[in-house]
């Protein structure tokens, strides 16, 4: 078990000198930190909505890596299997603008016949994005008294990375994929990761986040271990439960398709995949491999009060990536 401390109060997520301030590392149920980086070269910003609905599965990203804006918009048909997928690398992620606080501020990236733009404000979150063949139209109303999870880890003063994960908001809005315009229908959901760090060079971690009607889970490992924070969290009814345990992540590297398991401390978790989304990078200096698997989930999470939350037939996806960046 961990012993993290409970952030409540705004904080700059930097010292003057870029290092990392003490002060900062924890966790808040609403992002709260200012992500201050300073310095070129190790720094990484990011902005990741990825979106479940009842017959598609969407996700948009917009990534400074100092040397490299890494931007994506990615759709699953659900029914025919169908992947499109849009990729844009920027050289010195020129253009690219990524504020330093979630859910306030204009996120931005272009290039590559791709085009994002990312608009948060306390009224919700609207994302646009598109290409040639996709285009997404979103927004993402903001919910009052509904918890996110924000957590700082640390492997030293000089890395260290701030993400908010905030699964399963509500979303609404139009896909039009290949001239066909689908409407997001009530139901579905989206789940943002912001991040903001300076990374060691080489990083792999294990993520997963599913939702269902009141009810949302949210597991991180691998990147974490040996810090004494972790990413985990399990939410009823828009309500944060840290969980303060490094999990155990098996599954079966030869075929990703096959149930994984997540279990620990107040926690039992099976993922049931249905597809598995293959994703490549190869710039010499930045390079990575992602392996993200949609599917469902079953299982508990143990809330703060000591009850089990039932998290069977919850959507969204596992994944494990390498990074070298």
């Amino acid at each position: 078990m961990t012993h993290e401390i409970q952030i409540t109060e705004p904080v700059d997520l930097c010292l003057p000198d870029g290092r990392l301030n003490p002060a900062a590392v924890g966790w808040s149920r609403k992002p709260l930190h200012r992500a201050n980086l300073r310095g070129w070269g190790r720094n990484k910003r990011w902005e990741y909505w990825g979106v479940v609905t009842p017959a598609h599965i969407a996700g948009v990203v917009v990534s400074s890596l100092d040397y490299a804006g890494v931007h994506g918009l990615y759709l699953l048909d659900r029914i025919s299997g169908r992947e499109t997928v849009v990729d844009a690398t920027v050289p010195l992620a020129r253009g690219v603008i990524l504020p330093d606080r979630s859910g306030s501020g204009r996120v931005a990236a272009s290039g590559g016949g791709l085009s994002i733009e990312i608009d948060q404000n306390a009224d919700g979150t609207t994302v646009k994005a598109h290409s040639r063949d996709l285009t997404l139209d979103l927004t993402m109303p903001a919910v009052e008294g509904r918890d996110s999870l924000g957590v700082v880890v640390a492997w030293s003063r000089s890395r260290f990375q701030y993400t908010v994960k905030d699964v399963g908001r509500p979303v609404h809005g139009t896909i039009v994929a290949g001239g066909v315009e689908h409407v997001v229908p009530p139901g579905s959901f989206a789940t943002l990761d912001h991040g903001r760090g300076r990374w060691p060079y080489a990083a792999t971690w294990n993520w997963a986040a599913g939702a269902g009607p009141g009810r949302a889970i949210q597991l991180g490992g691998t990147w974490t271990d040996g810090t004494g924070t972790t990413e985990n969290a399990v939410f009823e009814d828009g309500r944060l439960h840290k969980i303060g345990a490094e999990l155990r992540w098996e599954y079966d590297r030869a075929d990703r398709l096959k149930p994984w398991r997540v279990t620990g401390h107040g926690v039992d978790v099976t993922f049931e995949p249905f597809h598995e989304r293959v994703a490549r990078t190869n710039l010499g200096v930045v390079a990575g491999e992602t392996h993200q698997c949609f599917g469902r989930f079953s299982g508990w999470a143990r809330g703060a009060d000591g009850q089990k939350i039932d998290l069977d037939g919850l959507t969204g996806w596992a994944e494990e990536a390498r990074n070298r960046w």
